[in-house]
């Protein structure tokens, strides 16, 4: 079972859980990455490192935020948004789905990211285009 980045990791994008991924799995949105539930091997390693608990094994994963899972597929490119439940997603995020590029190095946050970790309920702020 794959980890999933969910609703903290909007409009802050830390990336100190890019560092420490041993199989580059994290790909990256304008504000926010996602996992690829399948290049990612559950080792736990980036679970730690984010400082907006925005990670969880799929299984622990709240329930109110469980459009992410299919975020996180589609975005990464694991899954296309005909193949997956949308029922969850603002309309601007399902109809600007595409896969976003693979990030590999830790990069400094988005501007904002002390406030806005701090925000909930961010699904609406999720920008679909790449970074």
């Amino acid at each position: 079972m794959a980890y999933i980045v969910a609703d903290p990791c909007v409009k802050c994008k830390y990336t100190d859980c890019v560092a420490v991924c041993p199989v580059d799995c994290f790909y990256e949105g304008k504000n926010m990455l996602v996992i690829h539930p399948d290049e990612c091997i559950d080792c736990g390693a980036c679970e730690p490192e984010c400082p907006t608990t925005a990670i969880f094994e799929e299984a622990e994963l709240p329930e109110k935020w469980s459009p992410y899972v299919s975020i996180n597929a589609v975005f990464s490119g694991a899954a296309e948004v005909g193949d997956v439940d949308t029922s969850g997603w603002p309309t601007k995020v399902k109809g600007g789905a595409n896969v976003w590029p693979c990030i590999d190095s830790q990069k400094s946050p988005l501007p904002g990211a002390d406030d806005a970790q701090s925000q909930s309920n961010k699904l609406g702020d999720l920008d679909p285009r790449s970074a």
